[in-house]
């Protein structure tokens, strides 16, 4: 089912809404988000409490926000990576549920770095889900 946020543009609440309504109607238990790059409202969160997970690519709270690569990269950081963490209102800020680190390399340009932190983010966040799924419950 796709839920197309254009329509409801630049309302978000209301495409929050539209998101649980699908959500609900498909029997949803745990909201996965990967790359979704929208910030969601309060209606998702009460739908579906504790059981909002997202991943990001840094080590939160480092980096926070849609830049979180290339910001690394201006830092100047030697290590950064992937973050798996219970979603809030506040944007990537909720409770960790697992982190990985990634060295930065000096070579590295937002592409490299960038799909490296992937790599790890495709293992590691499948085996959240699993761990919260067989567990019943997404609180850490």
């Amino acid at each position: 089912m796709v839920v197309d946020r254009r329509a409801y543009l630049p309302d978000r609440v209301a495409f929050t809404e539209a998101v649980v309504d699908a959500l609900h109607a498909h029997d949803v238990d745990l909201v996965a988000m990967a790359g979704f790059m929208t910030i969601l409202e309060k209606p998702i969160f009460d739908a579906f409490p504790n059981r909002v997970i997202n991943t990001h690519p840094s080590l939160l709270p480092a980096f926070r926000g849609a830049h979180a690569v290339p910001d690394a990269l201006h830092a100047g950081v030697k290590v950064t990576g992937c973050t798996v963490h219970l979603a809030t209102l506040e944007v990537d800020d909720g409770p960790i549920l697992a982190q990985e680190a990634v060295v930065v390399e000096p070579t590295d340009d937002e592409d490299a770095l960038h799909e490296r932190i992937k790599r790890v983010e495709r293992r590691i966040y499948p085996a959240v889900l699993a761990t919260l799924l067989e567990r019943g419950d997404a609180n850490p």
